[in-house]
């Protein structure tokens, strides 16, 4: 493959792209802080590779080629020979700059770097590393090794150079790629996600439907049904006139609050805070983990099919 890719950053997010990276034949870095985080990673990208082992999409053969690929420090200066570098921090500009800096410091300026941050600006994060020209946002997706979209964000500084580069170690990587020229809070898909699950709380507060039902219908109607044609060719294919007649009965009822949802900040003031806290919209004591795991990578596998695993 030839390019050495660094991951800044050992969470979820970082073990996940590590796993894409090392499963498709790609010497891969990560770099961490605590000797736990490091461990967890571990333990991720191994579980990773099992679910594949468990779907026959990869033997053990593949997940011990690919962790041999794979170095997992908390030693800055793995970085060094490293082509470009993922970053993957917390969501804190503060914590992002002074990982730019670091990777300058050992890597020099002309490293392309590239965040996966889900909310902050580009022209704000290109503002904290020494060289603009080679930096771009490159947003993926939970499960990151699975999920085949990656939301590229440019800023006004962006080289085409380092566009294409990024763009064809992603396409090399079976990413599905999409362009923004520059950023806007949640970039497309968070916006997307943001309006369906206000719309969603609104309808429970409101007493009109369950969550279940709602979770249903976005299963068997919504997501079936774009997952196949666009949301937009659909737009085109109901035609214009008709798309009006429904949003003039429709748009005066939807939810256009612009306030957190009372649902939202009661479930954090009891604790009650999703699947982690076990208990939010659903009561996660009565799900199967396994199986929800296995549910959130299902649509994905075939994918999985298209790497470059090494042997």
């Amino acid at each position: 493959m030839g390019k050495k890719i660094a991951i800044y950053g050992a969470g979820t997010i970082g073990a996940c792209q590590a796993t894409l990276t090392s499963g498709n034949g790609y010497s891969t870095v990560v770099i961490g802080h605590s000797e736990e985080g490091l461990s967890r990673c571990r333990n991720t990208m191994l579980q990773n590779w099992n679910d594949l082992i468990a779907q026959k999409l990869a033997t053990a053969a593949n997940r011990r080629a690919a962790m041999d690929l794979v170095t997992i420090t908390n030693d800055v200066s793995a970085l060094r020979d490293c082509d470009i570098v993922f970053e993957a921090v917390s969501e804190d500009v503060n914590i992002k700059q002074r990982v730019y800096s670091i990777i300058t410091e050992v890597c020099g300026r002309d490293i392309i770097v590239v965040s996966t941050t889900s909310s902050i600006d580009a022209a704000i994060l290109a503002e904290k590393i020494e060289n603009p020209a080679r930096f771009l946002i490159a947003h993926p997706f939970q499960p990151v090794h699975m999920l085949p979209l990656v939301e590229v964000v440019r800023h006004t500084e962006t080289s085409e150079e380092t566009l294409n580069q990024v763009c064809t170690l992603l396409k090399d990587l079976n990413r599905q790629v999409v362009m923004l020229n520059r950023s806007v809070p949640g970039f497309l898909v968070n916006r997307f996600a943001q309006a369906l699950f206000r719309e969603s709380i609104y309808l429970i507060e409101q007493g009109i439907t369950t969550a279940a039902d709602i979770d249903r219908a976005i299963k068997y109607a919504v997501g079936m049904r774009y997952a196949s044609i666009g949301l937009l060719e659909y737009y085109d294919a109901v035609g214009f006139e008709l798309e009006r007649a429904i949003a003039l009965n429709v748009y005066p009822d939807l939810c256009d609050t612009k306030s957190i949802q009372k649902t939202t900040l009661v479930g954090i003031a009891s604790g009650r805070t999703g699947q982690k806290a076990g208990q939010g919209l659903y009561d996660w004591s009565e799900k199967d983990e396994d199986d929800f795991r296995y549910r959130k990578q299902a649509p994905y596998f075939e994918g999985v099919r298209q790497w470059h695993m090494p042997e």
